[in-house]
């Protein structure tokens, strides 16, 4: 693909795979547009419950691709103004309503890692090499990681990982907090599938894009009462739905459950004045 990206659809998952092994799955922007714009079609498509990405060969993502030399980052004025719109219009990982699962087969470094740190659940080869070397370029992290990462592992650790730069293994990564599971190589990417498998066949469409919304959207709610009765009404509004009866009358009779609500479905705003004598 010559922007590096191919899609591979199954059935109610799909797999996306970084598709330039000759450059270790090296960032280009085509490539940065193509991911996000096949991440975004596919959280669109109804049928699709769970997203996993992955890498072709032995990298996962060496990161950008450093063949153009210094001014694959000095963007002039007219540069920075096109990049700027690009990324205004691109998708956030973090609103689609569709789980997406970071299959790390192999190394990432950069931007190879800051664009999984945006998705929801990462499984890491556990012997490859990961690292946040920006300032060993001469750069600033980037990709939102200054913001999350503290958030994933204590501040303490992520200056740690973001000012040395210094790489770590994949078993580190599990032991920091940076990925749920950390496995040989060859089982990462049947690991990632199987939870995605998991996703499609065993839950609500609807509940796993709210549960996904709510989680991200409380993670920058710092009022903990206010966070407590947004989840508290979602919940009980989520009670008068259809999939909620359906899902405790087919556990009871012990079938397959229909689940019918579209995992886009809206759901209603808190009343920010709310109070229990209300």
């Amino acid at each position: 693909m010559p922007d590096g990206i191919t899609v591979e659809p199954s059935g109610s998952t799909a797999v996306v795979w970084l598709d330039r092994p000759d450059r270790g799955n090296a960032f280009i922007t085509a490539m940065q547009i193509e991911l996000h714009r096949q991440l975004e079609l596919l959280d669109a498509a109804e049928a699709v419950r769970a997203i996993v990405v992955t890498g072709r060969g032995r990298h996962f993502s060496t990161g950008a691709d450093m063949e153009p030399g210094a001014a694959n980052f000095a963007f002039d004025d007219d540069q920075h103004r096109r990049s700027r719109a690009e990324l205004g219009a691109r998708p956030r990982p973090w609103r689609l309503r569709t789980p997406v699962i970071g299959a790390l087969n192999g190394s990432a470094v950069g931007i190879g890692l800051t664009f999984p740190m945006q998705w929801d659940i990462r499984i890491v080869n556990e012997a490859a090499k990961y690292g946040f070397v920006f300032t060993r370029r001469g750069l600033i992290p980037e990709q939102n990681s200054l913001w999350l990462l503290p958030r994933l592992v204590g501040f303490g650790r992520a200056v740690e990982l973001l000012l040395t730069g210094r790489i770590f293994s994949g078993a580190e990564a599990k032991e920091y907090g940076l990925a749920t599971e950390a496995l040989p190589g060859d089982e990462v990417l049947p690991r990632a599938r199987a939870i995605a498998d998991e996703i499609a066949q065993h839950t609500a469409p609807a509940a796993v894009g709210i549960t996904k919304q709510l989680a991200y959207e409380l993670l920058g709610e710092t009022d903990r009462e206010a966070a407590f009765y947004r989840e508290w009404e979602a919940f009980r509004w989520a009670g008068r739905q259809h999939d909620a009866t359906e899902g405790v009358a087919s556990f009871l009779e012990r079938r397959t459950p229909n689940f019918t609500l579209s995992k886009h479905i809206p759901i209603p705003e808190s009343d920010r004045g709310w109070s229990p004598d209300d």
